[in-house]
């Protein structure tokens, strides 16, 4: 699978860490070429592309959005994403951390979903800390988990497919419209994480027998 990530801070580079395990060509991407990003994860012995953003959707099968979200729909103006798998990993939190910009009635993924048209969108991974990704996708013996919406069958089994090789337990979390429950329950992590002082080595999950 030829992945491209736009975004080449902790998130991006977390996420191309786990996907670049051989059986997909990850292209990391971001204003100044992905180079610089690319040549850290080649230290750590994780073998990643680099490209201008236009090129890198171009050539990808799935793109990964690792860019804040008020940075997301301007991505329009540079390249074409019609027919393109779009996995949206931002959250609309706001600058000072109080709140969420959008929610309940909308969410960060649908807004993302007009503004790239002719896109597949599909949220997943918002709820992982980029911190999480240093340590390992697992607590114990207990893997990560991801949420997975999208209108798109076919789209968001690929994407779950590609989280599970990863290392992920994926789940499958309905329509995309449940983006507007993911995206809270993002900001319940950084609530946890940050404002109640448990860290950023933990991440939500739903158990079952």
């Amino acid at each position: 699978m030829k992945i491209a990530i736009i975004g080449t801070g902790g998130i991006g580079a977390g996420l191309a860490s786990v996907l670049a395990n051989g059986k997909n060509e990850v292209t990391l991407s971001d204003r100044k070429g992905g180079a610089e990003a690319a040549a850290k994860l080649a230290a750590k012995g994780v073998s990643v592309r680099a490209s201008e953003v236009r090129p890198a959707v171009q050539a990808a099968d799935v793109v990964i959005l690792a860019v804040p979200y008020t940075a997301a729909a301007g991505l329009a103006e540079v390249v074409d994403f019609a027919g393109k798998i779009v996995v949206d990993v931002t959250n609309p939190v706001k600058d000072d951390f109080s709140g969420l910009t959008i929610g309940h009635e909308i969410s960060a993924a649908e807004e993302i979903a007009r503004a790239l048209s002719g896109a597949t969108v599909v949220k997943a991974f918002n709820t992982v800390f980029a911190q999480v990704y240093d340590q390992g996708l697992s607590f114990g013996a207990t893997p990560v988990q991801t949420f997975v919406a999208a209108d798109d069958a076919d789209a968001k089994a690929a994407v779950i497919a590609l989280a599970k090789d990863a290392g992920f337990d994926a789940r499958d979390a309905g329509p995309l419209s449940n983006a507007r429950y993911i995206e809270p329950l993002a900001y319940l992590n950084i609530q946890f994480g940050y404002m109640l002082g448990q860290g950023t080595q933990i991440a939500p999950a739903w158990l079952s027998h």
